[in-house]
């Protein structure tokens, strides 16, 4: 069963037989906002990229994103840069894969971002979301969607962090501005 989740709100990643959960996608999806022109309606591709930021005591030390697939330890895996968005029609267009089992002990968040590389700002996209799904049987857990749009360029959308021996997920929504993660982490910081 999907919880909808609210900016601020966490939810536990145990799962319902106390276990704890593995490993898990964090999908990304969205869509360019039809806009009105003189000869109609059109829409923009516009460019969102998804980026994972592992932190160890609210420092960075890795990232996993567009340029950088793969975290340095293996853990965290991106699936490949989409340059237009709405490919899946309400599906993933870029997705993170994290092996909660590998990360190493001294990683204790990983923040999950998202920015208009090309500059577009959030006016401009529409049905934008972030998902956390359980990658062993598919299941969608989490789903915090966008809303509103907004003048900005970017979003801490939400973070995973350790909590006792399992892990917890909050829903961020942080508007931010910025073409890459490096812009984002004066937003970052604070939330940790």
């Amino acid at each position: 069963m999907t919880v909808n989740m609210t900016k601020g709100q966490a939810i536990s990643l145990q799962k319902n037989d106390g276990g704890s959960l593995t490993a898990v996608r964090m999908g990304l999806g969205w869509q360019a906002a039809p806009r009105r022109g003189l000869f109609g309606t059109r829409t923009r591709e516009i460019d969102l990229d998804a980026s994972a930021v592992l932190f160890a005591d609210k420092q960075p030390v890795d990232v996993v994103f567009f340029r950088h697939l793969v975290s340095d330890d293996g853990s965290v895996r991106h699936t490949g840069d989409n340059l237009v968005g709405g490919v899946g029609q309400g599906g993933d267009d870029e997705a993170i894969l994290v092996d909660l089992s590998r990360v190493p002990v001294h990683i204790d968040q990983i923040v999950f971002t998202v920015n208009s590389f090309t500059g577009q700002t959030f006016q401009e996209v529409q049905n934008a979301f972030c998902r956390l799904v359980d990658e062993t049987n598919g299941q969608e857990l989490a789903r915090y969607t966008l809303a509103g749009g907004g003048a900005y360029t970017a979003q801490v959308m939400a973070k995973v962090h350790r909590a006792g021996p399992g892990w917890t997920m909050t829903a961020l929504g942080t508007p931010a501005n910025g073409r890459t993660f490096q812009d984002l982490m004066p937003a970052i910081l604070p939330l940790l």
